[in-house]
């Protein structure tokens, strides 16, 4: 019998965590520097993430098939003409989150904020980004607290980032500010909480890297929900995988509050009265 914690034959095609860097093509490498540099020349205010972001927090390195750039919706919509210059088609490919500038096979994500619209980019991230060099340009990686922030809704069944996290708690120094991630999460507190008690089974020996005052404050926190009637809170399941979760709003009549949160966010984007790159254009077109 296959024992399921080894995927049977499909082991080989899953990411191994490594220190040792993985080559990628020199076209898509070509790619990566073309546009960081680009947005660095213009000035344009971003902060690399992903891989490359994990790697300078943890030491990790993971073959990517793209760069992750996170940037305020104003600055996506605003660096798009420097890209249509380089030569590379754009697509918007989700007005609440995510755009690309591909070149041939190869791309760049442009990220505003997480696909359930709970987590959006801000200057402040922008501004706690720290320095590094990716592929030879002097730019800056998202700083961990804000990545994260950009992790803890990836939690799919296809895709889980539970041990990303591990790893950047795993590694943070002294001055990780969890104040600051405190309020990044606000009201989806009970994830990171969630993600800290991971981290605790992972690493028993090495909870006492997370402050023992944000353990007593989200266990207080945790303590007192559970103590409440909470039987007309919302049901959240969508917000986390709208996939898995799709019986109990479809089937059984609980409110989408992913559906929710999206049409408020459109809402707000379509309030900043942001000229966007025009849908006509051979070179931009939205994505279906």
């Amino acid at each position: 019998m296959t024992d399921p914690l080894h995927h049977g034959d499909h082991s080989d095609i899953l990411p191994v965590t490594s220190s040792i860097p993985e080559e990628i093509p020199e076209e898509q490498a070509d790619l990566f520097r073309l546009v960081l540099t680009s947005l660095e020349q213009r000035k344009f205010p971003f902060a690399v993430s992903g891989a490359f972001a994990l790697r300078a927090h943890t030491g990790i390195c993971r073959f990517t098939k793209d760069l992750d750039l996170f940037m305020t919706a104003r600055t996506a919509c605003r660096a798009f003409p420097s890209l249509l210059e380089c030569g590379l088609e754009c697509d918007i490919c989700d007005r609440v989150w995510l755009a690309k500038a591909r070149r041939g096979e190869f791309f760049v994500d442009l990220i505003t904020g997480m696909s359930n619209a709970v987590i959006v980019v801000e200057d402040s991230w922008i501004e706690r980004a720290v320095p590094a060099v990716v592929y030879g340009v002097n730019t800056r990686v998202l700083a961990a607290e804000e990545l994260v922030a950009s992790k803890l809704f990836v939690a799919k069944r296809e895709r889980f980032d539970g041990a990303d996290i591990a790893h950047i708690f795993y590694a943070a120094p002294a001055s990780f500010d969890w104040e600051r991630l405190l309020q990044l999460v606000g009201e989806h507190w009970e994830l990171l909480l969630w993600s800290m008690m991971l981290f605790r089974y992972v690493y028993p020996g090495q909870s006492d890297r997370i402050p023992r005052h944000v353990w007593r404050d989200l266990l207080r926190r945790f303590e007192e929900q559970i103590g409440k009637d909470n039987r007309g809170a919302e049901f959240r399941g969508s917000l986390v995988d709208e996939n898995m979760f799709a019986i109990d709003t479809n089937e059984w009549g609980l409110a989408n509050l992913l559906q929710q949160t999206r049409q408020q966010r459109l809402a707000q984007i379509d309030a900043m009265q942001e000229c966007e790159p025009d849908p006509e254009s051979a070179a931009v077109r939205r994505a279906s």
